[in-house]
């Protein structure tokens, strides 16, 4: 009697990733969109030919497959003579590691990863995955420009932009 509603919400409650279009005779807008907002992914009526129905089911699957691969995580930035090793957590300048510690090396790869881009001091805490005082913050980019500094004295990657924050030059 419900034309399947109940039964979509109560599978779609067991897995988000399960696929699950509608096939039914039921056709009015009200029903569509009730099917879709119980989670079926698509919503056909039985006036639907074959060949078409078959391209929804394979077009379904094809997005599942990739919904399920996983993401490759970087493992690799290399900004010019920067090169961070995310796996291993290490850094190297022109090949001479450079010693940061595990807050430094996010606060780095947070530059890094998008070279050009100003990033306040709030942004900074937040890929660093700490909360402290902006003075801090002007500290640990002190300390990092120093170690840089002592693997190549010529080292000015990190750019200050007054009254926002910092950028890494590309």
């Amino acid at each position: 009697m419900d034309g399947g509603f109940a039964l979509c919400r109560d599978l779609r409650a067991l897995s988000a990733t399960l696929p699950i279009i509608f096939l039914t005779a039921r056709d009015s807008d009200f029903d569509v969109v009730a099917g879709l907002r119980l989670g079926a992914d698509d919503y056909l009526t039985k006036d639907v030919s074959l060949p078409h129905l078959l391209a929804r089911i394979a077009a379904l699957f094809r997005r599942a497959e990739l919904a399920a691969e996983p993401k490759a995580a970087e493992e690799r930035v290399e900004r010019g003579a920067l090169a961070l090793d995310l796996k291993r957590f290490t850094v190297s300048w022109r090949g001479a590691p450079v010693p940061l510690t595990l807050t430094e090396f996010w606060m780095v790869h947070a530059l890094a990863k998008f070279p050009e881009h100003v990033k306040n001091r709030d942004q900074l805490m937040r890929d660093a995955n700490l909360v402290v005082d902006d003075g801090t913050i002007t500290s640990h980019i002190k300390r990092i420009r120093r170690k840089f500094l002592a693997a190549d004295p010529a080292f000015d990657a990190i750019d200050t932009v007054y009254g926002m924050g910092y950028r890494w030059k590309a």
